[in-house]
């Protein structure tokens, strides 16, 4: 990998039972740098057979791991936390160079990510089960909690790091041994957790990488009709989950999923406008536009339109798109050449249904997948329209009516609502959706579940 100073971290094979290891018909995946189209390097094309051979040393695996002492799995657990702590600039570097973000937005997810591995360290010992009154005398009821075996997880590109420890760090805890199949856009940083994990003391077979492209659907059936799978965790667009959920269906193993939000951003008329112009840029813009709970829809109330609109453009005028490398970029490029082309018909249908454009809705010339920041502007109605989605994930408004903020927070159909805030995430509450965007809840845990 070229120009980075974490070549200590960076694996060019997958990594299975303890060993990294090549595609056995030798074909890679080839990474690139999203801002300069440079080849970072190959990563293997690997297919169902080493995906086989991925559970099955899971599988062998979860005999002994599944079997540790919780204060045995909290340790390992925080060994594993201090080591992304230790490397936090290198991990950085390595996503900031396959993704695109900036330097400072990389290490500050890095920071998230290994806020997992902290939190499920202690939640490891924090296992408890519990006791039901019999109607019997001579009968005790005891519920316990045991680790489910083997599961498959699968993740996106937005956040190659920490879309990998929010499900890992809960399986390990649990006992539980892993198979990951990280994105084929972003496999370094999967990869270099992969070399943490080992240094941290977890053994062999416990976690396990493959990396695929070309036979993803083939390696993606497996990981979730494969019997010794006992649960999949999945976190991407709506369609893919809904066929993973149809395979997992087959076994009917246990399934967490996180799929495609469409979240609305409502702003009324007795909020803070300039509280709510920076929430906005902290949820539409963070990562360039491309989180799951990015807003996707903003709505204004009429009579401060015009002041948060303009305040808005004005922001993001002076955003400076470029190379994350770059101390003085604020926004980075899509990830590639689709994401650019679907953006662009996003605007391009917009425009067409009467929006205008207030600021960029063009590609940037030159190099890399570069896309302007964009604010378009049309008039419409409020909370049916923010309702009016297949899928819920999360929702943001901005209000000072303390009645006003109840009745709007319950009223949105999503699985997590941002009151005067457009940051949402973090490890110690619940993550998911409602309706299309998911099933179950990733991070914190219930004390009643």
């Amino acid at each position: 990998m070229a120009s980075t100073n974490a070549n200590v971290l960076i694996k060019y094979q997958s990594y299975i039972d303890g060993k990294w290891v090549s595609a056995k018909e030798g074909g890679t995946i080839l990474v690139t740098n999203p801002a300069t189209d440079e080849e970072l390097g190959t990563v293997p094309e690997m297919g169902i057979e080493e995906a086989k051979s991925a559970i099955a040393a899971a599988g062998k695996a979860f005999a002994s791991w599944g079997k540790t002492t919780a204060r045995h799995r909290h340790d390992i657990l925080m060994k594993f936390y201090n080591l992304m702590q230790e490397h936090n600039d290198d991990l950085a570097r390595i996503i900031t160079l396959e993704n695109g973000k900036t330097l400072t937005e990389a290490k500050g997810e890095n920071a998230y990510s290994a806020s997992f591995m902290e939190w499920y360290a202690e939640e490891a010992v924090r296992t408890y089960g519990e006791h039901i009154p019999s109607p019997f005398t001579n009968i005790r009821n005891v519920v316990i909690k045991q680790p489910v075996g083997v599961v498959s997880i699968l993740t996106p590109w937005n956040f190659p790091s920490a879309m990998i420890t929010r499900k890992l760090g809960a399986a390990l805890a649990a006992g539980c041994t892993a198979v990951i199949k990280p994105p084929p856009e972003t496999p370094f940083s999967a990869l270099a957790l992969a070399e943490l994990s080992r240094r941290a003391g977890i053994p062999d077979g416990v976690i396990n990488i493959v990396t695929t492209q070309k036979n993803v659907i083939e390696v993606g059936r497996e990981m979730c009709e494969s019997k010794t799978v006992k649960k999949v965790s999945f976190t991407g667009s709506t369609p893919v989950a809904k066929s993973l959920y149809g395979m997992a269906a087959s076994t009917l193993k246990k399934i967490s999923i996180e799929a495609g939000g469409n979240a609305p951003f409502i702003v009324f008329d007795d909020a803070d406008i300039d509280k709510a112009v920076e929430g906005a840029i902290a949820c539409k813009f963070r990562g360039s536009g491309q989180t799951c709970v990015c807003a996707n829809r903003i709505y204004v109330q009429s009579s401060v339109y015009a002041d948060f609109a303009s305040k808005l453009a004005e922001k993001v005028t002076a955003f400076r798109v470029g190379n994350g490398l770059d101390e003085t970029t604020t926004h980075w490029p899509s990830i590639h050449e689709k994401a650019i082309s679907k953006v662009t018909r996003h605007v391009e249908d917009a425009v067409s249904r009467g929006a205008q454009v207030l600021v960029g809705g063009k590609r940037v010339d030159g190099v890399g997948a570069f896309f302007t920041p964009t604010v378009l502007s049309e008039k419409k109605e409020v909370i049916a329209l923010a309702n009016d989605a297949d899928v819920g994930l999360a929702g943001y408004f901005f209000s000072r009516d303390v009645g006003r903020v109840w009745r709007v927070a319950e009223a949105l159909e999503v699985g997590m609502v941002g009151t005067n805030t457009g940051l949402i995430s973090h490890a110690t509450i619940p993550f998911g959706g409602v309706k299309e965007s998911g099933i179950g809840r990733e991070a914190t845990v219930s004390r009643s579940t």
